[in-house]
């Protein structure tokens, strides 16, 4: 795909993300199956197109709720500083948890946001991640579930963004800066 000033090349295709996200479904619902109901918990905006797929595919009883956090602004680097832009509407006490992340890169995001969800006393609580950057880890902490580890590269597609765009892509693509 080509834009003025980058250009995107696929990475992983719609196809390897759809048999990825089937597989994950099982992993969770057979972890979570004793559960009376999975409160899904996906942090917008960039895991909006995974938590739609993941949850048509788990085989539980589920709530699905969101919680917006940004530390990237429209920027390509984490600030560090996570700000909570919309918390969740439902009660999470004494329930089993799944927080949706798109993507694990420094880690704070995650960090924060498990901190602050294991303060509203859930049952359960963990996490799954459809990308996870491990070479860019600031801060020791992983998903239970992640479908993709990928090199770092700046990739959108499949509800990921660069500045508000390219979230509607079918795949996960790497994107490339043009000499200016």
């Amino acid at each position: 795909m080509n834009h003025s000033n980058y250009e995107i090349d696929q990475m992983i295709s719609a196809k390897s993300i759809a048999a990825r996200v089937e597989a994950l479904a099982r992993e969770i619902t057979s972890f979570f199956s004793d559960t009376d109901k999975l409160v899904v918990v996906g942090l917008l905006r960039g895991s909006f197109v995974f938590i739609a797929d993941l949850a048509r595919e788990l085989d539980l009883p589920i709530e699905i709720d969101f919680l917006e956090a940004s530390s990237y602004g429209n920027s390509m680097q984490s600030s560090k500083e996570v700000k909570i832009i919309k918390d969740l509407r439902g009660e999470i006490a004494g329930r089993d948890v799944l927080v949706v992340e798109d993507i694990v890169d420094t880690g704070y995001t995650l960090h924060h946001v498990l901190g602050l969800l294991k303060s509203k006393a859930p049952k359960r609580i963990e996490a799954c991640a459809l990308l996870d950057k491990p070479s860019r880890r600031e801060i020791d902490i992983k998903s239970r579930w992640v479908g993709f580890e990928i090199p770092d590269e700046f990739v959108v597609g499949y509800g990921i963004d660069y500045a508000q765009r390219n979230r509607n892509l079918s795949y996960i693509g790497k994107v490339r800066f043009r000499d200016s």
